[in-house]
């Protein structure tokens, strides 16, 4: 097999998107039961001492020891979908391990791989008698793969990936105004272009490292992007009747009545059948309003402490009204923008999905 071959059968993309898929909730529950307890007046107690704290004191004391566990939750949502039951104690030992090294969030997900592709590797390899058989997914599995993942982890690459991480969160925390400018409306523009897509996830799983050291404005520029772009669709048609020009078919108007509220919560996904039905223009607009976004974040430190939830994210934010502009700023561009570069529409057309992808040659489609 090439390296092209063995990348493919690693799959490492589709372990760490699946680690993913299992993380947002716990992030979620655990921002949110922090915000609530902060925003009330509590404080992240180092340990909850018997009748020495408040409610406030322990919802903010218990998400932020939910959230500090992000590198093990990572750790064992790859190694789990890497290696299946088998992995899942080696990705907790080494996430566990990359926590008390110091390797953060980085440490967590690449101590993932590395448990979660040892594990497998004893399970395909290693050959027992039949009596011990019942023992290799309880005890040989996650015993091996364990102890030799988190020494990996503490002797060998834990302390390179903490220094790394620290000096990657000092250089963000030291941008000024125009490089912070620059990174939001880059991450603002990418990970709108594929509309949730794996283009989406990789940015918010760069974002969501960040935000493991502390550093919310990204991963919050990501989410208010995917707010606004349904939101903005929406606007556009209004928009559009001030040009006097009709954008959407009635069949796309029932559409938007849903994608409009599913975007309020920070679905962005319910906005992908009309954006097909005219790719570049859709892909432009939303690309051109989630830069504006992105950047009005990045600069004016929008910096929501709960990775999801749409308008729901405002309330945690130090600066909510960083948050509202942005999201207005971004809702507005993309409305006017689609409201101009799109086509009039007669209103009472039929889609015809067959005629739609003849218009589009795929073979003039070059990837650099």
């Amino acid at each position: 097999m090439n390296i092209k071959e063995i990348w493919k059968a690693a799959n490492p993309k589709g372990h760490l998107l699946t680690a993913i898929s299992f993380l947002i909730p716990i992030v979620c529950g655990a921002g949110f039961i922090i915000a609530i307890g902060m925003g009330f007046g509590g404080t992240v107690q180092d340990t909850l001492t018997p009748e020495q704290f408040d409610l406030w004191q322990a919802l903010a004391t218990m998400g932020a020891k939910a959230l500090g566990l992000l590198p093990v939750v990572i750790a064992i949502g790859i190694s789990g979908s890497i290696a299946g039951k088998p992995g899942i104690a080696p990705g907790f030992v080494v996430g566990l391990a990359a926590n008390a090294i110091g390797a953060g969030f980085i440490g967590g997900m690449l101590g993932g791989y590395i448990s979660g592709y040892i594990a497998l590797a004893i399970i395909k390899n290693v050959k027992v008698p039949s009596w011990a058989r019942g023992l290799m997914p309880t005890l040989i599995v996650p015993f091996f793969a364990s102890i030799s993942s988190a020494l990996i982890m503490v002797y060998i690459i834990g302390t390179p990936i903490g220094i790394f991480t620290d000096a990657l969160t000092s250089f963000l925390r030291s941008m000024g105004t125009s490089s912070n400018l620059v990174l939001g409306a880059v991450i603002g523009a990418l990970c709108i272009i594929d509309f949730g897509g794996p283009i989406n996830k990789t940015c918010f799983a760069f974002v969501l490292t960040l935000q493991a050291q502390g550093i919310n404005e990204p991963i919050t520029a990501l989410q208010l992007v995917n707010t606004a772009t349904p939101i903005g669709f929406g606007l556009a048609f209004f928009i559009a009747k001030l040009f006097r020009k009709n954008i959407y078919h009635n069949e796309e108007i029932e559409m938007l009545k849903s994608a409009v509220p599913m975007g309020v919560v920070n679905i962005v996904e319910g906005s992908i059948p009309i954006v097909m039905n005219d790719i570049f223009r859709g892909i432009t607009a939303a690309a051109i309003g989630g830069a504006c976004g992105g950047a009005i974040t990045m600069v004016y430190g929008a910096d929501a402490t709960v990775p999801f939830g749409g308008i729901l994210m405002i309330p945690t934010m130090s600066h909510p009204m960083a948050g509202i502009m942005a999201l207005l700023v971004n809702i507005l561009v993309t409305a006017t923008v689609y409201a101009v570069i799109k086509k009039d529409v007669p209103r009472d057309a039929i889609i015809e999905n067959d005629h739609e992808e003849e218009d589009i040659n795929l073979d003039d489609i070059k990837i650099s």
